[in-house]
């Protein structure tokens, strides 16, 4: 491992939360959720996350309804609402090529990073839901080539932000000396998130993005995943930076957060959940090797959409801080969060987690041993 990928593991851990943009909450379950897709909602949760040390914020696209999601805000006029309710909060706003042209993202996002000093992001979504496409009469690509769509798309998005006389010739778009005025006031650029699994994913991740989502799992397999990616960028000569899925469910002793977890499973959309796996794992087999995001997933992982449950930060604030303590030293540079009721338990996270998670961080700082040495897993 490089210097500059040891000096990640020194800087505090990030946080971020899913943006509630889209009905049905983040998770796939008949369960009450108070949790509102709605703008006053989201206006007050994003001041909440702000006044408790998160990070970012990220919000979702999506065109259809399905698994719940019956009602759909737009991503990027939902964010800039957001930023203009907050001071400090970063806002990913999620691009979706093939929809979206790169020049016009490409001004869309540089207006409002002008509008909000430059805390803006975008999340290149490549597209997994053939059906969404269908619907709105986009073509349909294969797999590895919606990830070359969207590796010409961030090149373009990076050339419009940083270039005069931008000039690009690829099989997807292509520009000639175009000069966008005002460019984002983020430096060097806003920067760029992407999700994906597999291996067009993390390779489109090594050559051009910023930070590398991925789903919900276990630290033995997340490190996996990180170790691939940062030999591939290393390879590459650049660094790129890794946010987890999980959903949190923090509660003030574990019985009480297992009951939780447990009723959300119990009262799952069970027609939703089948639904929404087949889609998914479809798209997983069309890649060359036939796996990616929810291949190995259960019905009952798939009821948090993106894995959550798999990444175990389930239990006391203790218990979830060293978890999170743990996922850091597996590679991980951020927690992408998602909640039952989004408005009390962020406030609660930020109350009661995130201030043990600087604890443990401090120690480990001042303690030369492993963190895995020094902080016992929890086995829940």
């Amino acid at each position: 491992m490089s210097n500059k990928q040891k000096n990640t593991t020194e800087e505090p851990i990030k946080f971020a939360y899913w943006v509630p943009n889209v009905s049905g909450g983040l998770v796939v379950s008949k369960i009450q959720q108070r949790t509102s897709w709605d703008i006053d909602y989201n206006r007050k949760l994003a001041q909440i996350a702000e006044e408790n040390g998160f990070d970012y914020a990220l919000s979702q696209i999506r065109f259809t309804a399905g698994y719940g999601a019956d009602f759909q805000h737009e991503p990027v006029a939902f964010s800039h609402a957001l930023l203009a309710a907050t001071t400090r909060l970063k806002l990913i706003i999620a691009l979706l090529p093939g929809p979206w042209n790169p020049a016009v993202a490409a001004k869309q996002i540089a207006t409002i990073d002008q509008f909000t000093n430059g805390r803006t992001a975008v999340n290149i979504v490549s597209g997994w839901f053939k059906g969404e496409f269908t619907a709105i009469g986009e073509p349909w690509l294969e797999h590895d080539e919606r990830y070359r769509r969207s590796e010409e798309f961030i090149r373009a998005l990076k050339g419009i932000w940083t270039e005069d006389n931008f000039t690009f010739k690829g099989n997807f778009y292509r520009f000639n000396n175009y000069t966008l005025k005002p460019k984002p006031l983020a430096q060097p650029y806003p920067e760029i998130f992407q999700g994906g699994s597999s291996r067009a994913a993390r390779d489109m991740a090594a050559r051009v993005s910023d930070w590398y989502f991925t789903n919900g799992n276990t630290p033995e397999e997340i490190k996996k995943q990180a170790d691939d990616l940062r030999t591939k960028a290393a390879n590459e000569g650049r660094t790129v930076k890794i946010g987890v899925n999980a959903f949190i469910i923090a509660r003030d002793t574990e019985e009480e957060a297992q009951e939780v977890l447990r009723q959300i499973i119990d009262q799952a959309d069970v027609e939703a959940v089948k639904a929404f796996g087949h889609e998914a794992k479809q798209a997983g087999k069309s890649s060359p090797e036939g796996e990616g995001n929810w291949a190995k997933s259960t019905l009952e992982d798939l009821v948090q959409y993106n894995d959550g449950f798999k990444t175990n930060l389930i239990g006391t604030p203790a218990q979830i801080a060293r978890r999170i303590i743990e996922l850091k030293a597996t590679g991980v540079d951020l927690i992408l969060s998602a909640f039952l009721h989004f408005q009390e338990e962020v406030a609660y996270f930020g109350q009661n987690v995130l201030p043990l998670v600087r604890e443990f961080e401090k120690e480990k700082l001042s303690d030369k041993r492993r963190p895995e040495d020094h902080f016992n897993p929890v086995t829940v």
